[in-house]
């Protein structure tokens, strides 16, 4: 003989298994809903802008190449020679997308002009005219894909650099701008869950060899200041 109680288990079994399965379909169907709640708002386009920003500050060394020529008052020969040091880069970027970017850049370090004359005059110069180099340039970058999650970047550039005689040691020569055009590549590495990262590249700027507008040392060659460059970023 059946057990009433047993059958009276097994009926109440249907209508809670049906129940059960109704709240399960009612949490699937509101779970996107309540996803969508809690997922931050759209970002306001001047903050999509914002995000495309990075500024950076890097040490960077200065090593210029020698060139030599005649110079235009006595037609002698002229060799010129900057001295190599480390001078400090500041980087604004803007990308809009990976292949597509700008960037400002602010430079200054503080060099020698060593000259050589054919004859040794060692009442002209002696020691060579320390300066302050100021480069201002705006540039070109892109953005090619991460490797093993650093991020390349490559571009180029010009604008000008001011070589600016010190007070003491530049020989009361005047200053002096020269135009200035420049190419380089690097690697980025943002650290995780992080707007901050380092920033490892080389850049090379071409330019006049400055002459301070005195004849005696104008030979009109370019040279070429490699920088090899370290230093931090950030992005907002």
């Amino acid at each position: 003989m059946p057990n009433p109680l047993r059958r009276s288990a097994a009926a109440g079994i249907g209508p809670l298994v049906t129940a059960s399965l109704l709240c399960l379909l009612s949490l699937s169907l509101t779970a996107p809903a309540a996803s969508a709640q809690d997922t931050p708002a759209h970002l306001t386009p001047v903050q999509r802008q914002m995000e495309k920003i990075d500024i950076a500050f890097s040490a960077a060394g200065s090593l210029t190449s020698s060139t030599s020529g005649i110079e235009q008052r006595d037609h002698t020969a002229l060799g010129i020679k900057a001295s190599s040091t480390v001078g400090e880069l500041f980087t604004l970027r803007y990308t809009a997308r990976p292949w597509v970017g700008f960037e400002f850049n602010f430079g200054n370090a503080r060099t020698v002009q060593n000259y050589t004359f054919t004859a040794p005059t060692p009442n002209v110069l002696p020691g060579g005219a320390q300066t302050g180099d100021r480069e201002l340039t705006l540039g070109y970058v892109a953005h090619p894909r991460k490797i093993f999650g650093l991020q390349p970047f490559i571009g180029a550039g010009g604008g000008t650099i001011r070589f600016l005689p010190t007070p003491n040691g530049g020989e009361g020569l005047p200053f002096q701008y020269r135009a200035a055009y420049y190419y380089h590549g690097g690697l980025d590495y943002t650290f995780p869950d992080s707007h901050f990262g380092v920033r490892l590249g080389f850049r090379q700027l071409i330019y006049l060899a400055p002459d301070f507008q005195q004849n005696y040392l104008t030979i009109t060659r370019r040279v070429r200041t490699s920088e090899p460059t370290f230093g931090f970023f950030a992005r907002f």
